[in-house]
């Protein structure tokens, strides 16, 4: 089984590219979501997320899980521009990401399939493409990111520069890859990419011993 890792900055078009790839018949992991789910009720790290930032917790109820959820908007606020919260708070989801990463990745290889992918806004910032044998980065032109991401809600050039100021450079994660996918011309090019990316990917399949992805 391959596994890429998918990555790409804010706005760049990764999303649409992972969907574009579940549907080519890859086996998805997305990290956004996972973390989703352990910040809704009854999460592995509701508990420990209420703890450390009490104001995040829905009900007011750090120190019970059962059927508290985290605000996401409040964490949300609450970690931005704060360096040291934000390290608490990987902290304590990182681990947990990493071990439903693991527990994904064997059941992809129980189902015998050629092409797994990770989903990881942080893919580089958090050392997962170690963990990957092949990298893609999505890619688009900054004013066309821009564009798109000031169309989100609540979002303003400021937010957008501070998120950016956290993330690994395109230019440096477009180093770093072995596939570049561009989305700022067209959907039918950016799919001509991912099939061409699937093809060579699954083509180069070989079963190998089954890697420990604990």
């Amino acid at each position: 089984m391959i596994v890429l890792g998918l990555t790409g900055s804010v706005g760049m078009g990764k999303s649409v590219a992972a969907k574009a790839l579940h549907r080519l018949g890859a086996a998805l992991f997305d990290a956004d979501a996972e973390v989703h789910r352990l910040l809704g009720p009854g999460g592995d790290a509701v508990a420990a997320v209420a703890a450390a930032f009490p104001e995040a917790a829905l009900n007011n109820a750090p120190n019970d899980a059962i059927g508290v959820a985290i605000d996401r908007g409040a964490l949300a606020a609450r970690v931005f521009d704060d360096d040291a919260a934000i390290r608490r708070l990987e902290a304590i989801l990182h681990p947990l990401v990493r071990q439903a990463q693991g527990a994904f990745l064997k059941a992809a290889l129980a189902r015998r399939q050629k092409l797994a992918v990770l989903d990881i806004p942080l893919l580089f910032e958090t050392g997962g493409d170690k963990r990957c044998d092949a990298v893609a980065v999505v890619t688009a032109p900054a004013f066309l990111q821009a564009q798109r991401v000031l169309r989100r809600r609540g979002m303003t050039a400021a937010r957008l520069a501070a998120i950016c100021a956290r993330q690994m450079p395109d230019r440096e994660k477009q180093r770093r890859a072995d596939f570049v996918i561009h989305t700022g011309l067209s959907r039918r090019y950016s799919l001509a990419q991912l099939n061409r990316m699937v093809s060579i990917l699954t083509s180069n399949h070989a079963e190998e011993e089954a890697p420990d992805y604990a």
